[in-house]
């Protein structure tokens, strides 16, 4: 595992930094997945960094603040030049964890900034990104404020997240823009029409989010999810009633393949989406260490040309049932507009 993640690099588009192939999501150890324990996101944080891991991704809003303060006591005592810190931002909560809309505003971006640089105990973060579209502000003004950020050497990197085709060129014409982060897995697959092939036409890498599908496409979900009414995946359409079922009963036909490759489903889901190019980056969300080993694992995991017929046979692209996320939650992203 270490061997495989230490010996290879993926560069996040033409402007973007060389990282390991797999890089660490960290939401799930503060915000909307239930409880987590703080000592053993810490340790997991630590033995992704220790295995080769580089990226690290977190956003400003998760768990308002703890998760940039977690990420910061895992990283305490390290070269700060081998972490590649991803902070996503703008999203507006209140005391309560409710959500009041979005702000990128020129002067809004430096408060957060300001504010991330503090909680995380560094001078500068790796790559910057909106985490939605401001419908209030331009794009350009948006990636205008992050440039002045590149030239005073506070950020190194622009990033967007879940952005359509059309915006993503809007912002890139501005400033290169290293990486688009957008959900990519088995069963979300509509960047594949438009926005993948724009983002490689702008030399634009992709950072894959919710490669497990949320923990949908691990092979583990039933025994994790019952009953906790506190994970926010349990009021979205496709981890409900018959959509959950019919959406189990694919993760069942990869087990099969996933038995035959002597690996877990989790590890055939993470090595797809690793096979879908070298510009792609998934960010597994472990809150654990076993979880991370598991799926480190799909570094490893070599998939020929008969698996991928396999799997894309028996999870075909449109085979999910339900959206991604609920009615209110699809309206806020550029990357579903038609």
């Amino acid at each position: 595992m270490t061997t495989s993640m230490q010996a290879s690099r993926r560069t996040l588009g033409s402007a973007g930094p060389a990282t390991a192939p797999i890089g660490l999501g960290l939401m799930g150890m503060s915000d909307l997945y239930g409880p987590a324990d703080d000592a053993e996101s810490v340790a997991t944080i630590q033995a992704a960094l220790d295995a080769g891991v580089t990226l690290l991704d977190t956003g400003d809003f998760y768990g308002m603040g703890h998760n940039e303060l977690l990420l910061r006591d895992a990283i305490r005592g390290r070269s700060r030049e081998d972490v590649q810190i991803s902070v996503k931002f703008g999203v507006l909560r209140d005391a309560r964890g409710g959500w009041n809309g979005v702000d990128t505003r020129p002067a809004a971006i430096k408060n957060f900034l300001a504010y991330s640089l503090r909680r995380l105990g560094t001078d500068y973060i790796d790559i910057y990104r909106p985490a939605r579209l401001d419908p209030a502000v331009p794009v350009e003004e948006t990636m205008g404020a992050l440039a002045e950020l590149v030239k005073q050497g506070l950020i190194r990197h622009i990033g967007l997240s879940e952005v359509g085709a059309e915006t993503l060129r809007r912002a890139h014409a501005v400033h290169p823009v290293s990486d688009l982060q957008i959900e990519y897995s088995l069963i979300s697959r509509g960047l594949e029409k438009d926005i993948l092939p724009a983002a490689r036409e702008l030399g634009i890498g992709i950072t894959a989010y919710g490669v497990l599908s949320r923990g949908l496409v691990s092979g583990h979900w039933p025994a994790q999810a019952e009953g906790n009414r506190r994970d926010f995946r349990a009021h979205l359409p496709r981890f409900s009633g018959e959509n959950l079922q019919r959406n189990l009963e694919l993760v069942e036909r990869l087990r099969l393949i996933a038995d035959s490759k002597d690996a877990t489903v989790a590890q055939v889901a993470i090595a797809w989406v690793l096979s879908r190019g070298e510009d792609i980056v998934p960010l597994v969300g472990a809150r654990r260490r076993d979880r991370l080993a598991e799926s480190l694992g799909a570094a490893a995991l070599t998939l020929s040309g008969q698996d991928l017929a396999d799997i894309e046979a028996a999870v075909p692209a449109d085979a999910a049932a339900g959206t991604r996320y609920d009615a209110g939650q699809m309206a806020m992203l550029d990357s579903e507009r038609k």
